[in-house]
């Protein structure tokens, strides 16, 4: 089976689908590798350490996107879809639920699609779990974030001149990216606390070292995913959160409902509150954002508050989110190759069922046929 992996073309993408150490172990199980040249200079991969590994380099995207398996990071372009040949298998985040246009262009290609975004979350997917390996890597770049452009110290210094207490961080959503935040956080010297609307996660922000916000509303929902909150919980949660968060330093926000914009869980009132200086980092731009008063992608200033809505965290370290991504790759491919390198895709199997979005160009998950229904 011959593997293609091209260069991301996607807005400030500099991640790259398989690194030169799994596509040594790739080839090792007898399959062929192409890769695009420069496919992975930005996440500090050179092309001599493709070839090192086992790998062809290719100045010709057509001949990488001619290979029967594709391996991405970001959505192809309509135009990279109809460089794809018939029948052929593409794996990365594909956006079911957010880009129907992705998933229109890729099912008019004649192809078969596995979103890694769509994996099931179960224990024998753990090590194909993309989102999380990527939502750690933005987790740590938020506590970095909130530090570098906080005015204020996050750890108490004690010095001749006085002492500085430590700065007062919350984070809003912990799942991955909001516990990686909370330890990052903890790590660099900071007080913190976390909320969120599932009240099981309490004992794992505790297990941080971090305090628990309780704010008397649970909202646990399917897969590991906070359910949407009903108005008059939504009504609730702000008015408590609005007096809460005035006394924070650095707010970092990560409340995403998979196909749903993102709960506005920061108000404006609650901006207008917080102290002159403060920062608010919010990994929910994608979605709208967490905070009313983001604008996604852009760094703005309200009520002498900065609030920063970065929409690709972990392209901003690309050599270990790339490392982290094509191990999740391998660990898929791993059900999809058989013992020789051979492409043997088994429906019936759980992962492989769920995953795919499109099949031999027919959109088979429903949610995304929902999606492309609705925006036709």
């Amino acid at each position: 089976m011959l593997i293609g992996v091209p260069t991301e073309t996607a807005d400030g993408e500099s991640r790259v689908a398989l690194v030169p150490d799994v596509v040594r172990k790739l080839v090792a199980r007898g399959a062929e590798v192409i890769v695009q040249s420069g496919a992975g200079r930005a996440a500090s991969f050179p092309d001599a350490l493709y070839a090192t590994a086992g790998a062809k380099i290719s100045s010709d995207p057509a001949a990488v996107w001619s290979a029967p398996l594709v391996v991405k990071v970001a959505a192809p372009s309509d135009a990279e879809a109809s460089k794809l040949g018939p029948g052929a298998v593409i794996i990365g985040f594909l956006n079911p639920l957010g880009s129907p246009r992705a998933t229109r262009a890729l099912a008019g290609a004649g192809v078969t699609a596995f979103a890694m975004e769509s994996i099931p979350r179960i224990s024998r997917a753990q090590g194909m779990d993309a989102l999380s390996s990527q939502s750690n890597v933005a987790g740590y770049r938020a506590a970095l974030l909130g530090a570098g452009y906080s005015g204020r110290f996050f750890p108490m210094l004690m010095t001749a001149a006085g002492t500085i207490p430590p700065a007062k961080v919350l984070v809003l959503g912990v799942g991955v990216a909001g516990l990686q935040a909370l330890a990052t956080a903890r790590r660099l010297g900071a007080q913190t606390t976390g909320y969120d609307v599932r009240p099981e996660v309490a004992e794992q922000v505790s297990s941080l070292g971090a305090k628990w916000l309780d704010l008397g509303i649970e909202a646990a929902g399917e897969g590991g995913y906070a359910r949407a909150l009903t108005p008059e919980e939504r009504a609730a949660q702000q008015q408590a959160l609005t007096d809460a968060i005035k006394g924070f330093d650095v707010v970092i926000t990560t409340a995403l409902v998979p196909g749903r914009p993102a709960p506005k869980l920061v108000t404006a009132e609650a901006v207008e509150g917080m102290k002159p200086g403060s920062v608010i980092v919010d990994l929910a731009g994608e979605a709208g954002g967490n905070c009313e008063l983001t604008t996604p992608g852009e760094e703005t200033v309200e009520h002498d508050v900065t609030i920063i809505s970065p929409l690709n965290l972990a392209a901003e370290m690309p050599e270990h989110a790339s490392q982290l991504y094509a191990r999740n790759i391998q660990a898929l491919l791993e059900l999809f190759l058989d013992e020789h390198g051979e492409l043997a895709l088994d429906f019936d199997d759980e992962i492989v069922a769920g995953s795919c979005i499109v099949r031999d160009g027919v959109i088979v998950n429903e949610a995304a046929r929902a999606v492309v229904e609705a925006a036709a």
